[in-house]
């Protein structure tokens, strides 16, 4: 089956003689350490790209950098030195002037077979000296999609981070009355361009995930009247029944490979217990056998855990979060903390889980270590959950209700950094895809 991800754009680094950024001596001069508590928004200077579409790709790339709270673009009014020639060296002193500690120039043109040709150059003001230089190729339909990934590349070439600017979010878009919800499944640019419909809205769609494999999402429907658990294929339109389980399945996650969904399943007598289901053969392995309920749960990144929420230990009501191995082998609690903690998910760089908590009548989107310690608050309010990362784990998604209808935010691990994305209606469940390619 061919992905809608197929190779749309051939990327090919310049042959500019650059040297490879570990044998710059001016390299540290331009680091941002994101590991730090507080990182101070780097000044940078993007000026306008040259050729008809270049101001459209400078003006993505520089919406992109900004939005990641790491770099402050700088006001192009401020600019001394009008940049005509992207080639050439810069005037590194009319830059230093205007306290811009990078500088990114660029053009775009259009190449004899239709596709265009966008590069970019990144330059370290205080190094005087240039830093990366690429080109790409695309076809008109994708031109977003080279800004994304030049943003990327300024962003892993100053972090030492890959940067996730070239993904897409799947969500909920919600519309009409309150009380006569229409939900349907979408699709976006993590920015929250290039809308697509996935479903037509005659049944309600919860929780769509990504597969790793990025052909494919797995979400819950109530078409049947009932929930139950469909996998789609986001190019072709098919889709199929995850199982035909008697009682109510919930909370489908992908494995890492994409050989897996992993998910709830409620009997008759009101309990959940989490099942895994194996994708070619279609075997179930049930991992949990409470009287409690267990739900909601997420893979590590290396396929050997499991986390999940569970009333087992806090009451009725009281679900507290739990890790066990991926076969369902010792089960155990990591949070202690006062409320009431739900969709928990595992960062990709399998170093913090993140939640949804209930405490204080209020909703708060947190983070804590695999242990459960240094718990972390990053946002509070009336109503808010459901956090997805992004794929290089420094950035959360989620859904916050303020009134009236819910829509989608970002925040960073500093929680300093929160962002609303744009969407046409209102909108939920958001779950951030890989890295595309």
């Amino acid at each position: 089956m061919k992905s809608i991800l197929k190779p749309l754009l051939m990327v090919a680094a310049m042959a500019l003689g650059i040297s490879s950024v570990a044998t710059l001596p001016a390299w540290a001069t331009l680091e941002l350490n994101v590991n730090k508590g507080n990182v101070e928004p780097m000044p940078i200077a993007i000026p306008d790209f040259q050729g008809g579409l270049g101001p459209q790709i400078s003006e993505i790339v520089t919406a992109d950098l900004k939005r990641s709270g790491l770099f402050a673009p700088i006001d192009k009014a401020a600019f001394v030195e009008k940049i005509t020639n992207p080639d050439a060296s810069p005037r590194f002193e009319d830059w230093k002037v205007i306290n811009a500690q990078a500088l990114v120039t660029g053009s775009v043109s259009k190449e004899a077979d239709g596709r265009i040709r966008a590069q970019y150059r990144l330059w370290d003001i205080f190094g005087n000296q240039q830093m990366a230089g690429e080109q790409f190729f695309a076809n008109d339909a994708n031109q977003r999609r080279v800004a994304h990934i030049i943003a990327d590349a300024i962003y892993e070439k100053i972090t030492g981070e890959k940067g996730y600017f070239d993904t897409r979010v799947v969500f909920v878009d919600e519309s009409g009355a309150k009380n006569a919800r229409k939900k349907r499944l979408a699709i976006m640019d993590q920015d929250g361009a290039n809308v697509r419909y996935l479903s037509d809205g005659r049944a309600i769609v919860l929780t769509p995930r990504f597969s790793p494999n990025r052909q494919e999402i797995t979400y819950m429907s109530y078409e049947s009247g009932q929930p139950k658990v469909y996998l789609l294929q986001i190019e072709t339109g098919q889709r199929e029944l995850v199982g035909n389980f008697p009682g109510m399945t919930f909370a489908p996650r992908f494995s890492p490979d994409g050989q897996k969904v992993i998910m709830s399943l409620l009997r008759d007598d009101g309990n959940s217990n989490i099942f895994a289901m194996d994708l070619r053969s279609r075997s179930t392995t049930r991992l949990t056998d409470s009287t409690a309920i267990d739900t909601s749960p997420s893979y590590s990144p290396d396929g050997t855990q499991v986390v999940f929420t569970s009333d087992r230990g806090g009451g009725s009501g009281r679900s507290q979060i739990y890790v066990m191995g991926a076969d369902g082998s010792n089960p155990h609690r990591i949070s202690f903390g006062d409320g009431v903690y739900s969709t928990p998910v595992w960062s990709p760089r399998g170093d913090l889980i993140a939640f949804t908590k209930q405490s204080g009548g209020e909703f708060q989107i947190g983070v804590m270590k695999t242990d459960g310690s240094g718990e972390r608050i990053l946002s509070s309010g009336f109503q808010q959950e459901g956090p997805t990362w992004a794929p290089n784990g420094r950035v959360l998604m989620f859904f916050r209700d303020s009134g009236g209808g819910p829509k989608l935010v970002s925040v960073d691990l500093t929680g300093r950094n929160e962002q609303p994305i744009p969407t046409a209606n209102y909108a939920s469940d958001p779950a951030w895809s890989p890295l595309l390619e």
